[in-house]
């Protein structure tokens, strides 16, 4: 029995910070408006799940029907044919609530045809939109702008991948940081205003079974753009310098969209 004459020690309150702890802050931020920083507490979550389907089963079928699963529960997704295997498909699916893919995508691969698909685990992917500080429009960069890209009907062609940067590149002055990060980051809007590659970009610390750090993804109308994109970033002082791993690489084309709680084929 414990002894009513020992006191246990005070827990402080919720908002109260012990002395000597570094402040935590959760929120993204992006630019000013009306002359305040913008700050939200919120973001998106998106997986990227890859299987092969067995002998006896038709691809083009189990993605139709991976699709109508998907009208049929009001989940919003893409199905990809993988472009490197004939017999493979791709499940992008996205939410706020990371408990989504638990609850609700993860039920799928327990109805026909799903039950019998074998998943790729090397090739799964998720992450979180996060902001850079800069957005004018905090809200429609951290919730919106990935899902209007990979939806977007001109967008056929996607091509996903993790990567990792080395521990020198966090040991880098912000500064210099800074100036790496603008230089990558100019290549893709450069490429989105032309038209010819969109990018959506996803932090996964601490998500990735291989520890990688981000997940990318590159859509467009066409598939040389994106491959010209990651080329062109291959001579940026991050990618040739900082890059410790990237890949594996999941080159899809868009067979079924379906938009978020009704039915909306591509």
């Amino acid at each position: 029995m414990p002894d009513p004459e020992t006191k246990s020690p005070e827990r402080p309150a919720p908002d109260a910070k012990a002395p000597g702890l570094p402040e935590i802050d959760v929120n993204e931020y992006g630019g000013k408006r009306d002359g305040v920083r913008q700050s939200m507490n919120r973001r998106l979550f998106m997986q990227l799940l890859v299987f092969d389907i067995p002998e006896g089963l038709s691809p083009d079928d189990v993605a139709e029907k991976t699709a109508a699963e998907l009208r049929k529960r009001g989940i919003g997704g893409v199905v990809y044919a993988d472009t490197m295997n004939p017999r493979g498909l791709g499940l992008l699916t996205w939410s706020e609530d990371p408990a989504h893919f638990v609850r609700n995508v993860r039920p799928l691969f327990s109805t026909e045809p799903l039950t019998r698909v074998a998943l790729r685990p090397s090739f799964g992917m998720i992450g979180r939109t996060y902001a850079t500080g800069h957005e004018p429009d905090l809200e429609f960069v951290i919730l919106k702008r990935a899902i209007g890209n990979v939806l977007d009907e001109k967008n056929d062609w996607a091509v996903w991948y993790p990567l990792r940067r080395t521990g020198g590149f966090a040991r880098l002055e912000p500064i210099d940081q800074s100036h790496i990060l603008r230089e990558h980051a100019s290549l893709g809007m450069a490429y989105g205003q032309a038209e010819l590659a969109h990018d959506i970009r996803l932090a996964c610390h601490g998500l990735d079974a291989e520890d990688n750090e981000f997940v990318i993804g590159l859509v467009g109308r066409e598939l040389h753009p994106l491959s010209h994109l990651i080329q062109a970033m291959r001579k940026t002082r991050q990618t040739s310098e900082f890059i410790a791993k990237m890949g594996p690489f999941f080159v899809g084309h868009v067979a079924h969209r379906v938009h978020e709680g009704h039915e909306s084929a591509r």
